[in-house]
């Protein structure tokens, strides 16, 4: 039987991958710690060898009709960024990837209601969101494969719960298997213009696009340390005005995959909460507690049922809400 070990919501943004000179003079002239939370991430938690498989919940792949889950055996190549070639050109990646898991959770849509299609195409693309992950957290480790998920731009957060919890059975459904999983995007995302970003390049959170942006994101964070993911996911509604990179989908199929409400999962964070033309950007890394993710034992909280807690079991529920026809994710954030 396989199982989740650890999952993670990171930050992918372009600059981890620009020279260390670059990221300096777009920063006042310090170091970004998106970077360098990235490599702490790496020695403790991607270098160890309790781990086989990491699957990237990609925020900046967007399907229409199903989800998609690559089932390559391996995948090799440059990649150029269509967004921003300038700085992200012709990057080598070279990963094993994981077929078997990949046709596993394929498996199981029909049981949660949803569609997921596993492809091995060897010209399906691949985007930043996972290689600039790969190559802080993967690239060196040649034994650890990489599967990527894709959001799915006409489903609902419902929908990307359901995948999580397909995601969740075809793990389980693997012999063996030890998997991470990274949700990989941003918090809020709402881009500066083009005609005024270059004065918020810093990555201090003062240029996150509004203050109320960067105080919804702040909140989440502190929900997250404490491992109240029931509190995130039952104010979905309320974080959408600030945009959530794809609508915070690549957070749903995790938090879909680790139990949702019923999470309790604390997270540790690397690095600091960072601005990035606009948008929070942060590292947060759930282990899985040792009695499990959906674990009841924290001090002070009752559990209600559907993981509800007696502190707030009168607040909206934000994923259980009805499917607008005309609302579909952008993978950027600007349409969510």
């Amino acid at each position: 039987m396989g199982e989740i070990v650890g999952a993670g919501l990171l930050a992918h943004v372009p600059t981890i991958v620009l020279p260390k000179e670059t990221r300096r003079e777009l920063n006042e002239g310090r170091e970004i710690t998106l970077v360098t939370g990235l490599r702490q991430l790496r020695r403790e938690v991607f270098e160890r060898d309790d781990y086989d498989t990491v699957v990237v919940l990609d925020s900046h792949w967007a399907t229409t009709v199903e989800f998609v889950v690559t089932a390559h055996a391996r995948r090799a190549g440059l990649f150029t960024s269509e967004e921003l070639p300038r700085g992200m050109s012709r990057m080598p990646y070279d990963y094993p990837g994981d077929p078997e898991l990949a046709r596993n959770v394929a498996g199981f849509a029909e049981r949660h209601g949803t569609w997921i299609t596993p492809i091995d195409d060897p010209f399906l693309p691949v985007y930043y969101a996972t290689i600039n992950l790969w190559k802080y957290l993967g690239e060196g480790l040649p034994d650890k494969r990489w599967v990527t998920v894709g959001v799915c731009q006409t489903g609902d957060a419902e929908d990307h719960l359901r995948l999580g919890r397909a995601l969740a059975d075809g793990v389980a459904a693997t012999p063996g298997r030890r998997v991470l999983l990274i949700a990989s995007g941003a918090l809020s995302h709402t881009f500066w213009p083009l005609r005024e970003l270059r004065d918020h390049e810093s990555s201090d959170p003062r240029h996150v696009f509004t203050p109320e942006a960067r105080a919804a994101d702040l909140q989440r964070i502190g929900w997250f340390r404490q491992g109240r993911h029931d509190l995130v996911l039952d104010t979905m509604d309320e974080f959408r005005r600030f945009r959530p990179e794809a609508g915070f989908s690549h957070y749903l199929m995790m938090a879909g995959a680790l139990g949702a409400q019923a999470c309790t999962a604390p997270g540790r964070q690397y690095g600091e909460y960072e601005n990035s033309i606009g948008t929070g950007q942060v590292h947060l890394w759930f282990d899985r507690p040792a009695d499990g993710w959906t674990a009841t034992g924290r001090t002070g909280v009752e559990r209600t049922g559907a993981g509800r807690t007696t502190a707030d079991r009168t607040a909206p529920r934000g994923p259980g809400r009805r499917h607008d026809p005309h609302h579909h994710v952008d993978p950027h954030g600007e349409g969510s």
